[in-house]
């Protein structure tokens, strides 16, 4: 039975050798018997969200995004936008980014060769995981409202999309990624929002008020704050066996101890260490079943960071699960 596959693939992420990969994509559908593959090369988020809209609206069903996280979650914008049941819609994770969290979750290899395979067999067979879907919105108003999957966060992890997420940078991801591996960048992006964070005035510091479903839950200064669908993998393992579809979503947060701590607390978030002796190193968990709000006391602007792409807020930002998505995946997970 014949059926449309769209691939909105943006022209630069991930490393150099990912580059190559989008002239490969529909030649590798073609020889596995699916020849009705539309190929969209795109310059920018926007772009790839604008994109997906119109085709979603045209009757496609099936949409792959070839990119990174931002890419992707631009994608998924793109489904909403189009105002269709998204029960009937597929979107697939083809894995040229520079950390893709849920494509690894999926398990949706790197190569492009066994990673069209995989698509192929996940879209015959109907292979998908539900997906719950965050959406973001700022008290201002003076920010239009994300949705994503995957992570979010603030303080450093909304810092982070600063460093990564422009034209230019692009570039020097694809280097980085080719040297370092796929987390290479977002390491690079780390340390420079930590760097700018350590060498800013003390004076800038900010505390905040957390609520969780109606209860203000803690408050105070923090280095991070990171949210979460579920369990992202070894390489962001803190909702450990956590469904991406489990219809709650969970805040970490790492208090803010000092300079002098700073760097071990970070060291042991990134080996997940930090689970075993939370009070030591000011790690707290909260688990989101309706809402969570994070304001900051100064009433000011913040940006957060909505899986790659970096969203700014004033005052207070809200997140709230407001509905379920299809990825394509390699098995469905246990669980899910």
């Amino acid at each position: 039975m014949p059926r449309r596959i769209d691939v909105i693939a943006t022209t630069i992420s991930g490393s150099v050798r990912d580059w190559g990969k989008v002239k490969q994509i529909v030649p590798l559908f073609a020889g596995r018997g699916e020849n009705d593959v539309h190929l969209v090369a795109v310059d920018s988020h926007q772009e790839a969200r604008r994109t997906t809209c119109e085709l979603v609206r045209s009757g496609s069903r099936i949409i792959i995004s070839a990119g990174g996280s931002g890419t992707f979650n631009s994608v998924l914008e793109g489904c909403y936008d189009a105002q269709v049941d998204l029960a009937e819609v597929r979107l697939g994770f083809l894995r040229k980014g520079s950390a893709d969290l849920i494509g690894k979750v999926l398990q949706m290899p790197d190569q492009i060769e066994p990673a069209i395979e995989v698509f192929v067999n996940s879209i015959r067979k109907n292979l998908v995981v539900p997906c719950d879907v965050i959406l973001a919105q700022s008290a201002a108003n003076d920010s239009p409202p994300r949705r994503f999957v995957g992570y979010g966060g603030a303080e450093i992890f909304g810092e982070i999309p600063y460093f990564t997420e422009n034209r230019f940078i692009k570039y020097y991801k694809g280097i980085l990624s080719q040297l370092f591996g796929d987390l290479g960048p977002f390491f690079v992006g780390t340390s420079l929002a930590l760097g700018r964070r350590i060498f800013r005035r003390p004076g800038r510091k900010r505390s905040w008020m957390i609520t969780v479903d109606g209860k203000a839950v803690t408050a105070g200064r923090f280095q991070t704050m990171i949210i979460v669908n579920g369990d992202l993998g070894p390489n962001l393992p803190f909702a450990r066996g956590v469904p991406l579809g489990s219809g709650d979503f969970w805040l970490f947060t790492i208090r803010d101890l000092g300079l002098s701590k700073i760097f071990r607390q970070l060291k042991h978030a990134w080996d997940a260490s930090i689970l075993e002796h939370p009070d030591l190193w000011g790690f707290e968990s909260f688990c989101v079943k309706k809402s969570l709000k994070l304001q900051v006391e100064d009433r000011g602007a913040f940006p957060i960071n909505t899986d790659g792409s970096t969203m700014q807020c004033r005052d207070s930002v809200t997140f709230q699960i407001i509905g379920q998505i299809r990825l394509l995946a390699k098995e469905v997970i246990p669980g899910n």
